[in-house]
């Protein structure tokens, strides 16, 4: 079923600099999407107005067949996306388990654990892990969610090759297990031949590579 979508969905810094051009997709539950493309082409401006966390210049952006912006921006990043950042963005004076119970009321060490960390790593300051730990705590509160879409900004950027396979499971598992959305921005064709369709965005306009 589709739960996202986008219609002529543009967006510009200047007449002169258009990011998106009228993009037309769809975005259905229980499937990974990977956007492919070269630095600074607009895929985390695309994220970004996929999650509500800007607005476009024009067009729509629907879930669930309405407007993001008549439902409220603030309403839809609370309520229908949950977010794995590049750079974390974690409360770095709290614990992994402080973290995941921001986002959720569920316990958080069933889902920590589920990430990998054990319990010593749980409650540690998040500062005093390792840049690949502060990723899975990343992961683990967007798991956390109730939120049916995840987003995901170049979630194995930070990772070694071991650590970045095991996250990669746990996003099939995210989407095929747990229904959920899953849309990765990412520069990895091995992350991106393990989704189920691939996007390449190209001079404003999303193509579709493989579905």
């Amino acid at each position: 079923m589709v739960i996202l979508e986008t219609k002529d969905l543009s967006y510009s810094y200047s007449k002169k600099n258009k990011i998106l051009k009228k993009v037309n997709i769809e975005f259905e539950e229980g499937k990974i999407y990977a956007i492919l493309g070269h630095s600074g082409c607009g895929k985390t401006t695309l994220l970004s107005l996929l999650g509500g966390l800007d607005s476009p210049t024009n067009g729509e952006i629907l879930f669930k067949g309405e407007n993001i912006a008549d439902l409220g921006l603030g309403n839809h990043r609370k309520n229908n996306v949950s977010f794995i950042f590049q750079q974390y963005n974690l409360i770095d004076y709290l614990t992994p388990e402080e973290n995941v119970s921001i986002a959720s009321k569920l316990p958080p060490k069933p889902i920590l654990e589920k990430v990998g960390l054990n319990v010593d790593e749980m409650k540690r300051n998040v500062l005093k892990l390792s840049g690949g730990q502060q990723q899975r705590v990343a992961i683990a509160r967007a798991l956390a969610s109730e939120a049916p879409i995840l987003l995901a900004d170049e979630p194995t950027g930070n990772l070694d090759e071991e650590t970045a396979e095991e996250v990669i499971e746990i996003l099939k598992g995210c989407s095929h297990k747990m229904n959920k959305c899953v849309i990765i921005v990412t520069h990895s064709n091995y992350l991106a031949k393990q989704a189920d369709e691939i996007l390449r965005l190209k001079k404003g306009e999303l193509v579709i590579e493989k579905s």
